[in-house]
């Protein structure tokens, strides 16, 4: 490993507001933080947005930034990219921004019913082979996963360069007749003034340069009924 990916590693663990548990603490277990993320680490009673796959931090960071009145918290997997967000909220001393290293599959140890209104997902792996759709962040066993801590009708917003994605998210959506509150295959033809959705990361700098369209989509997940997966023959 290289000496600034070290020097990263030791520096997450001197920010106050990046966790990163084992995965042995986790795995079919709760972590002490579930159910008391308002309470114990951003100490006020504001909504909790999450953003999964965060990445560098940059849209976790961004939102932070606009509403001020709401806890965000970027969860990845990969420490050497939250470092670069969870530096910046340090040094901007941005106190509803938070940080945690772990992976998606062991998200409900995390979080408890109602405890989430809100998950953002900005420029997910697309998981392009057909035998790995069932990983992708929008796919039934996700969406299913969020429902036992999103509030009930909670906003999920799904942010991507890829076409096949977001077709195949669309097609869910309609397969179980959940209500879409907005959406668009090309997000900056569309003329919204809303900065919450216009927030550039990196990556999606790049993708825009390179002239692919930034495809988004807003849906409201109930918590009564279970998200089934599309079969071939309703495709």
């Amino acid at each position: 490993m290289g000496k600034k990916k070290l020097s990263r590693f030791r520096e997450l663990e001197a920010f106050d507001r990046v966790f990163q548990p084992p995965f042995e603490e986790v795995f079919q277990k709760d972590h002490p933080l579930k159910g008391r993320w308002k309470e114990k680490v951003f100490r006020n009673d504001h909504p909790l947005v999450l953003e999964l796959g965060c990445g560098r931090g940059e849209y976790t960071v961004g939102l932070a930034r606009l509403h001020p009145g709401k806890n965000y918290l970027g969860l990845d997997i990969k420490g050497a990219r939250i470092w670069r967000g969870a530096r910046t909220a340090h040094e901007e001393n941005i106190m509803n921004a938070a940080f945690l290293r772990t992976r998606i599959e062991c998200i409900g140890s995390f979080f408890a019913g109602g405890e989430v209104e809100e998950i953002w997902i900005t420029f997910p792996d697309p998981q392009t082979k057909e035998r790995r759709k069932k990983k992708r962040l929008t796919s039934s066993l996700f969406l299913n996963r969020y429902r036992e801590f999103l509030t009930d009708m909670g906003n999920i917003h799904l942010k991507t360069d890829n076409a096949a994605l977001y077709a195949y998210t669309r097609d869910l959506l309609a397969y179980n007749h959940l209500p879409v509150v907005r959406c668009t295959d090309d997000l900056y033809r569309t003329g919204w003034k809303d900065e919450s959705v216009t927030i550039r990361t990196t990556y999606e700098s790049r993708f825009l340069a390179e002239g692919s369209p930034i495809r988004y989509i807003q849906f409201r997940l109930p918590s009564a009924s279970e998200i089934k997966e599309i079969h071939d023959g309703h495709r």
